[in-house]
């Protein structure tokens, strides 16, 4: 992947706060909005959602999930240019007990102050989606498989 890609990369991951959870429901799939934080090196991403949601028993029933992450669109002529990364990966619940759920959940607040009171909720959890591979299009005749190492790389710039 060339520089301005890895760029490109890195800083759709960063200010873009929604993404589309694809999981598989009944053995179909189904696609989810939800707002997401990330580890510093892009080694994992969090969603904090509640129990009741259909992708979380989906989750509990087969952890194979997939992100969507696209730049907004913008109205250009051809949306098919529009940067967007799908990153495959594994979820799992990060227990209130883990030694790392106190700094994922100052992370997730970072990012989304508003959500301190689904804190307090108890059918709420965070997810931890572990990345194992993916594919980003930086545009047009620009597209790229990825594996965790280039996520970690690019979390650099």
């Amino acid at each position: 992947m060339d520089q301005q890609s890895e760029h490109t990369l890195a800083r759709l991951i960063r200010e873009t706060r929604a993404a589309a959870l694809g999981t598989l429901h009944d053995g179909e799939p189904n696609l989810a909005m939800v707002a997401y934080a990330f580890a510093e090196d892009f080694s994992a991403f969090y969603i904090h959602v509640s129990k009741l949601g259909k992708h979380t028993k989906d989750m509990e029933n087969d952890p194979r999930v997939s992100l969507l992450i696209t730049e907004t669109d913008d109205r250009r002529a051809d949306p098919q240019t529009l940067a967007r990364v799908s990153i495959r990966g594994f979820a799992e619940i990060l227990p209130g007990t883990d030694p790392s759920y106190a700094q994922v959940k100052k992370i997730y607040l970072e990012r989304f102050p508003e959500a301190g009171q689904l804190f307090s909720l108890g059918d709420f959890n965070i997810w931890k989606i572990t990345p194992k591979g993916g594919r980003f299009v930086a545009g047009f005749g620009r597209a790229f498989n990825l594996v965790p190492e280039a996520l970690i790389k690019v979390s650099a710039l």
